[in-house]
């Protein structure tokens, strides 16, 4: 499973977020600022101020529900969230083909993630497209308070908002596992193990499963 799509924030919180992005004469900076010397030949939108007390509050939040959250817990296993931004597409702005850089200055990037922030109806275009397995591309266009986490090693863009602006957070996460597929075997195991937990109690066997899982992780951890 490369992909993993989540409603990560409730109704109320998008709508302050919502409101309190569309206020007059927030810190917005060039996007170009952020990006490696050849993402930022294809990209083109702004993010607010990293220092800003708006940027601070939102992505303290995200952040949170992340690493809170059991489904992305299970699916990533997060050794830190780090990175975050918040970004704002115009008409006309879009974001090239291009794979994120490894690592930055606040840690590893194993997986990226794009929280939807605009409701659907508030902008036309701004897809996130990911290629996988060769030249599949799957296009993620989601409500207002879900996420899409996917590997950072994939080619992945960003289309030409047609209308509207869209406002995402973006970030990155630091697994304690690397591996993609060993990421995804685990993640396998994790959900089998505590859907026979939930439909049939716990038992003897399933305990050996979830030592299994335990030790699993502990020995593919880095």
């Amino acid at each position: 499973m490369e992909f993993l799509t989540h409603t990560l924030l409730p109704d109320d919180e998008i709508k302050d977020i919502q409101q309190r992005l569309l206020a007059p004469d927030l810190p917005w900076r060039d996007g170009r600022l952020t990006a490696g010397d050849q993402a930022a030949l294809v990209k083109q939108n702004h993010q607010l101020a990293p220092d800003s007390e708006l940027t601070i509050s939102i992505t303290k939040r995200i952040s949170y529900a992340l690493t809170n959250d059991p489904l992305i817990k299970s699916f990533s296993l997060i050794r830190k969230v780090h990175s975050l931004l918040i970004s704002r597409s115009s008409s006309g702005d879009s974001y090239g083909w291009h794979v994120d850089n490894p690592f930055s200055r606040y840690g590893r990037r194993d997986l990226s993630f794009t929280v939807f922030l605009s409701d659907h109806d508030s902008y036309q275009g701004g897809s996130l497209s990911i290629q996988s397995g060769g030249e599949t591309t799957t296009e993620f266009r989601l409500a207002a308070g879900q996420v899409v986490v996917y590997p950072s090693s994939t080619l992945h863009c960003v289309q030409p908002v047609e209308s509207g602006t869209r406002f995402v957070c973006v970030g990155w996460i630091e697994s304690y596992v690397k591996s993609l597929e060993d990421r995804s075997l685990l993640f396998n195991l994790d959900a089998g193990a505590r859907g026979m937990l939930a439909r049939y109690g716990r038992s003897d066997e399933l305990d050996l499963i979830f030592q299994s899982y335990t030790n699993a992780v502990r020995r593919l951890s880095s």
